[in-house]
């Protein structure tokens, strides 16, 4: 909500990006193809840092930026937060 009230653009919660995988992305602005990945656990050993999480996040990330999609990641405490929007701003060429 932050990112729709700062900047104006629909903003997508679980967004499917390809037919052939369950892929989705855990945020995306589908008008600019950007999406933003929340990477959880990482100080505890979360999915995202052990080797198979990893691994797969790898996948889905190379398969959606050989599509054209550019990406953010952050961590939880950052998502909402002005320094996420700004990035969001730069990726989108409005700052």
């Amino acid at each position: 909500m932050l990112v729709e009230k700062a900047l104006g653009l629909d903003v997508w919660p679980e967004f499917f990006f390809t037919t052939d995988r369950r892929w989705r992305f855990d945020y995306c602005i589908p008008s600019h193809k950007l999406f933003i990945e929340v990477e959880g656990g990482v100080w505890t050993g979360g999915r995202h840092t052990r080797g198979k999480g990893f691994v797969g996040d790898m996948e889905k990330y190379n398969r959606a930026t050989s599509l054209g999609w550019k990406m953010i990641r952050v961590v939880p405490a950052d998502l909402h937060t002005e320094s996420t929007v700004n990035m969001i701003k730069a990726a989108l060429s409005l700052i």
